[in-house]
């Protein structure tokens, strides 16, 4: 059994997808608090703050933490707060290139790993009155950069170097590697 120490809906769905047991429980911690420019840096930092305190939380569970940030080349694109912020969050990746970063730190069995993975993508120019709907949909709300590739900005992919499930939040390849190598000892 793994506890997953996320709120994310997504994640869980990648999860439970594939077949691994979880239960989903969080603890909190403040990456507001995290004053980084690097995406590399400020992904890191945060999953393994999340990790921390989920260790003190869930003292011998086998615990999963994560986050992710999108970047369009020279800017984090966090959370959107309101409509207005994910509209121009959005617009700074049309017909661009972006990368989306996620960093996980699992403890299954007594190890302990950590990595960071991403995903490149390529979009077209989005439609504006598809992203108007999109926007009106509320779907953006809680999404790295605003960006859903799994729905909305899904039809506007021209390229993609690297897993759609690390764009997701959740590198879930490599989770199935590592329980996978673990279950076997």
């Amino acid at each position: 059994m793994l506890i997953l120490c996320s709120a994310s809906v997504t994640r869980a769905k990648l999860l439970k997808n594939v077949g691994i047991e979880f239960i989903q429980k969080k603890c909190e911690f403040d990456e507001e608090a995290i004053k980084l420019n690097d995406p590399y840096e400020f992904v890191s930092m945060a999953s393994y703050g999340k990790f921390k305190e989920c260790l003190k939380c869930f003292e011998n569970e086998n615990i999963l933490t994560a986050d992710t940030v999108v970047i369009d080349g020279k800017n984090i694109l966090r959370k959107a707060k309101n409509k207005e912020e994910a509209r121009k969050i959005l617009l700074s990746q049309s017909k661009k290139e972006i990368k989306i970063i996620t960093s996980m730190w699992i403890r299954f069995n007594a190890h302990i790993f950590g990595r960071i993975d991403e995903t490149v993508y390529e979009f077209s120019k989005f439609d504006k009155k598809d992203l108007e709907n999109y926007l009106d949909s509320n779907k953006w709300q809680g999404k790295a950069g605003a960006c859903m590739v799994e729905g909305f900005c899904k039809k506007y992919i021209k390229k993609v170097t690297g897993y759609e499930s690390t764009a997701m939040g959740l590198c879930i390849e490599e989770v199935l590697r590592i329980i996978g190598e673990k279950n076997a000892n």
